[in-house]
């Protein structure tokens, strides 16, 4: 059946066609048809902004002249940006460890380089999650390196959340009490702002994986959490690859609980638990 009675807008089987195809075409996110309540529920809300009267007409607007602009508010209406602090807890035990080893390995070397990105970093938690496991691990150190977190995403709404450093009070019971002590500081208004000592290791900038990189690395680690998931085989597999170009020999990539580079890339061995090493 084309539309549901529920719905408040027109929403043709050749609607959902056009808007797939298109958010592939600038995302490489593939949206088979059991997204379609989601795509649904996501764009009605730019319907009603933009005083339309059908999925046709929004259609119709992006394939018009007007498209362009309103190309990067469907993204970011669709891209899904579910993160928290410390989210799979287990990779900032294994990164604490690695840094700490990765110090102790150039201790004495001026200005020793780290260079840390998060790849599809949402509204800035995980970021801020690695500037405190580096501060934690290495903060002794720290004065004397060139350690930079480089955070990036295609939706700029969440972007500008992350800059901010500011969230609700609820979101930080994650955070280690001891790390909450020292990084994140209350606010009378029911939010938390990070410290200024996380902010100044990251930039946030915007970036699709499937175009350009304008860095020329190499990285130490790379995180790229439950991003993969959104992506066919053949795009996992020149992502992955790209990332191993952009890593230092021995560098580390994080993916998500439920990813794997289990053939999909052999430039990879196993590090830990979704955790891996360059070694290719």
């Amino acid at each position: 059946m084309a539309t549901s009675v529920q719905h408040e807008f027109k929403f043709t089987n050749a609607d959902f066609a056009f808007i797939a195809a298109t958010i592939g075409e600038h995302t490489g996110i593939t949206l088979g048809s059991h997204k379609r309540d989601l795509v649904y529920g996501r764009l009605a809300r730019r319907l009603r902004a933009l005083d339309l009267q059908s999925f046709r007409e929004y259609c119709e607007l992006l394939k018009g002249p007007d498209g362009a602009a309103e190309i990067g508010l469907l993204v970011n209406a669709i891209t899904t940006n579910m993160t928290s602090f410390f989210r799979e807890a287990h990779h900032f035990d294994h990164l604490r460890d690695f840094l700490a080893a990765r110090m102790t390995e150039r201790r004495g070397v001026a200005r020793s380089r780290l260079r840390i990105w998060s790849a599809g970093c949402s509204s800035g938690e995980e970021p801020y999650s690695i500037a405190m496991t580096l501060r934690e691990a290495c903060n002794d150190h720290l004065p004397g390196w060139d350690a930079k977190i480089l955070a990036t995403d295609i939706d700029t709404n969440v972007l500008a959340t992350a800059e901010t450093g500011i969230y609700p009070e609820d979101r930080i019971s994650p955070v280690p009490p001891a790390y909450r002590a020292r990084y994140v500081a209350p606010s009378s208004d029911r939010t938390i702002a990070v410290a200024d000592s996380l902010r100044s290791l990251i930039s946030f900038k915007p970036l699709n994986l499937l175009e350009d990189w304008p860095m020329s690395g190499p990285f130490d680690v790379i995180f790229c959490r439950n991003v993969v998931i959104y992506f066919d085989k053949p795009t996992q597999c020149r992502l992955f690859d790209r990332f191993a170009d952009m890593l230092s020999d021995g560098g580390l990539l994080y993916v998500g609980h439920s990813e794997s580079l289990f053939r999909v890339c052999d430039r990879f061995a196993a590090a830990g638990r979704t955790v891996y090493r360059k070694i290719a």
